[in-house]
């Protein structure tokens, strides 16, 4: 296109033509022949420029400059050939001024630099010689008498010769003087137009004399100054190209004067679509008034902008002002930062603070306070609001048996089955691991004999209740519910959550699979358990708990051999509290485990005292339970415990429930094995009552099975309790056990389990359990001959 402008020629007509074909050259030292011929247009990599006298194809003259600069192609031997009138800038497109390296042209060979003559030399020699020429012709015709009469009078004509000679030599000194000093400012002015285009490095290599000597130096000067301000320029381009933030310069106006990469990148545009534009249009509509006007934008905030495609995107821009005394130079550069990662991950935050991630239902912080809005609403249109405590019934198993893969499965079905039942306006949320809130609005107050309300619950239940596939198989889950409503049982958040709790634990302590209505004696029984709770702790601190003894005797030599350690709690307000109430409250608390090792270290050293009195008690057992069990390195804390007090192994038992076994059975084995190892004997309390089978019990390393009181309880009067414990005896001993009959109270059970061939048997009919004292007293007499059992074995 530039080519046909300035050859006046059909843009077709220039493709695939010769550069000679397009114009010829009319006044440059190089020919036609040169743009034809030269080596330049065949060496790969070359440079070259000219500025020749062209004509144009319709016949007109134009003064051009022609650059040619090679490209790389697949042959490596095409160039890019420019055609440029003199004194026309570069395309607006262009930088103004850009280095580019000056080419020295072809040296010329030696012999011939030798014996060529400086173009000012022929140009004086030529005005010597015409000048010459015509002066001796005008003396010839004007003086034609001396010449003629030279052989008489010669000095005339010699005179007239030089003075012939001299003008000749005169004026072509001064054409020789005027043609150098025509070149050199040509030169100059060569120069100086190159540096108007940007050619920074293109300087005549010829010195320069006198004054123009010193305007050449001038010119060097501003020349280099100009080289290392464009230096600096690329450079400052190369470090906004490769910022990452989007840079745009503002001028006074507001228009958009330069942007960088990373801008166009940003608003999805190129640069020429955004220079001119009013900054303001990239900005959304909401956020205009803020950058348009008069008014300054703050230094620093976030906005909308509108990408050129129309793509909303969220920044965080930094405003710094320009301030000029010139009104162009004035204006503010913008640096922008995509911030749509950072906005995500805002909403992504903000929706976890209130969202459940699992079940998708609110959490227990949002929940909170949509009970407490709906408390609100209900207080002024005199309504009633009913909050329903869901847990899901042995939520621990599913987790223990499926993995937590299937409990978060539960979890999810529960969430999505009991919102999909909700009316208008109710919600849900997740208040703990395995506990849910559910909030309804019934038209009546919220009591057991609210039909509305009922209807609803058992539709939850069933519900809830149909079959859940994990992992290929078939579970059915059930829960247990608590409820209370406002305004009949709470006026409050706090206070409507605590007792639909008390609710809910009076369901759980009654199997499970139940709802409960809240009644405000529950609250008492909440109270008193965490009085409870802070009184064992205290108890256990000042050292407020006992160990009783309850001997196990013989039943074919009616001797003692051992004893269990039972641990009791005398609170003064409440008298003496059974384990079966305290230590649940010991195993919610964690302190089941500070209170197991407390009792080890008294029973051995009660052991201790024993021996040292010479007594012979027999082997103890104590109870463990499944904490303790799970300790890391528990069998070292037996083992350190027993070398402290200087105990054998052989003179403890430990006893564990069934379900104490079999919660994970994998590693109560290992654990068993290690104790087993260390000659401890290992017993299974209250058999009968749990859920192991033979098959699993045959894997542990027991050595005594305890028959559960419920057992024997009846078995003096029940064919059918007498048939299990023969049958638990005789399996036992089978197996290579010894078994122990707990809960004996009369000497017909005695009797029974004598004839049943039962090892050992304990229970009230011995007594009451003892201190320490007692226990050693009763040993003491029995080596005396001096106790009251004897008799039941006569």
């Amino acid at each position: 296109m530039r080519a046909r402008k300035c050859r006046a020629v059909r843009e077709s007509s220039t493709i695939s033509a010769h550069l000679c074909a397009i114009g010829q050259p009319v006044s440059s030292h190089r020919s036609s022949r040169f743009y034809v011929e030269s080596p330049v247009f065949s060496r790969p990599g070359a440079h070259f420029r000219d500025r020749p006298l062209w004509r144009r194809a319709n016949g007109a003259m134009l003064c051009a400059a022609v650059g040619a600069t090679p490209v790389r192609t697949s042959n490596d031997k095409q160039h890019r050939c420019a055609v440029r009138p003199r004194g026309q800038r570069p395309r607006p497109e262009q930088p103004a001024i850009r280095a580019r390296p000056f080419v020295r042209r072809q040296r010329e060979p030696r012999m011939k630099q030798i014996f060529r003559i400086p173009r000012y030399l022929m140009v004086g020699a030529s005005v010597m010689l015409l000048t010459t020429l015509v002066t001796g012709l005008a003396v010839l015709l004007l003086h034609v008498e001396p010449v003629t009469n030279f052989a008489s009078q010669p000095l005339p004509t010699v005179l007239m010769a030089l003075l012939v000679l001299g003008c000749g030599v005169a004026a072509g000194v001064a054409a020789a003087v005027v043609q150098r000093h025509r070149e050199d400012i040509r030169g100059v002015v060569a120069a100086v137009e190159a540096l108007e285009e940007g050619e920074l490095d293109t300087w005549p290599p010829a010195p320069f004399d006198g004054d123009l000597g010193q305007l050449a130096q001038a010119f060097r000067r501003l020349q280099q100054r100009l080289k290392k301000l464009t230096v600096s320029r690329n450079y400052l381009d190369q470090v906004l190209a490769s910022m990452q933030d989007a840079l745009l310069l503002v001028g006074a106006d507001g228009r958009i004067k330069r942007v960088n990469p990373a801008a166009c990148e940003l608003l999805e545009a190129t640069e020429s679509e955004l220079l001119g534009r009013p900054v303001v249009e990239l900005i959304a509509p909401a956020q205009r008034a803020q950058f348009g006007g008069e008014r300054r934008p703050d230094p620093r905030g976030e906005a909308i902008m509108l990408s050129l495609r129309g793509r909303e995107v969220p920044v965080a821009y930094t405003w710094s002002p320009i301030e000029a005394t010139e009104p162009d130079l004035s204006g503010a550069i913008i640096a922008v930062r995509d911030i749509t990662e950072r906005k995500l991950a805002d909403r992504r935050i903000r929706y976890l603070a209130r969202i459940d991630a699992l079940t998708k239902v609110p959490n227990r912080m949002q929940f909170q306070h949509l009970l407490q809005r709906a408390i609100a609403r209900a207080r002024r249109a005199h309504g009633h609001v009913a909050l329903l405590y869901v847990d899901i019934d042995r939520f621990k198993d599913i987790n223990d048996t499926f993995g937590h893969a299937a409990g978060d499965a539960a979890l999810e079905t529960l969430a999505r089955r009991v919102t999909n039942l909700l009316p208008s306006g109710a919600f849900m949320g997740r208040l703990a691991g395995d506990e849910f809130g559910v909030v309804l609005f019934p038209r009546e107050p919220v009591r057991p004999d609210n039909g509305e309300l009922g209807r609803l619950v058992q539709r939850i239940r069933r519900a809830v209740g149909e079959v859940l596939l994990v992992q290929g198989h078939e579970l059915y889950i059930s829960v247990s519910i608590g409820i209370a409503g406002f305004p009949t049982d709470a006026d409050n958040v706090l206070d409507l959550i605590r007792n639909a709790d008390a609710a809910l634990y009076e369901a759980k302590s009654a199997g499970g699979n139940r709802v409960e209505y809240y009644r405000p004696e529950m609250n008492a029984a909440q109270v008193e358990r965490l009085i409870l709770k802070s009184q064992l702790r205290r108890s256990y601190e000042l050292d407020e708990l006992l160990i009783n003894y309850q001997p196990k005797v013989s039943v074919r030599s009616g001797r003692i051999a051992g004893a269990e350690a039972l641990v009791r709690w005398d609170l003064s307000e409440h008298g003496l509290i059974l384990p079966s109430e305290f230590i649940p409250l010991a195993e919610e608390t964690n302190l089941i485990l500070e209170i197991g090792e407390w009792v080890l270290n008294r029973v051995c050293a009660d052991y201790a005292e024993w021996r040292r009195h010479g007594s012979q008690p027999g082997r103890i057992s104590v109870n463990l339970s499944l904490k303790q069990l799970a300790q890391p390195n528990f069998s070292r804390r037996i083992g350190r415990i027993l070398k402290r007090h200087g105990i054998t192994p052989e003179c403890l038992e430990l006893e564990l429930t069934e379900t104490t076994l079999m919660a994970d059975p994998e590693r109560t084995i290992a654990v068993l094995r290690e104790l087993h190892d260390m000659r401890l004997h290992l017993a299974i309390d209250d058999f009968g009552t749990g859920y192991s089978s033979l098959s699993a019990l045959q894997k542990f390393p027991i050595s005594t099975l305890k028959i559960d009181q419920s057992f024997v309880a009846n078995a003096a009067s029940d064919a059918d309790d007498a048939t299990m414990i023969a049958t638990m005896v005789d399996m036992a001993h089978r197996m290579h056990m010894e078994v122990v009959a707990e809960g004996v109270e009369s000497e017909e059970q005695l009797s029974l389990l004598r004839r049943l061939d039962c090892d050992y048997v304990q229970g009230l009919l011995f007594g009451e359990p003892m201190s320490a004292r007692a226990y050693r007293d009763l040993i003491d007499a029995q080596r005396d001959g001096t106790d009251s059992y004897r008799a039941l074995f006569g």
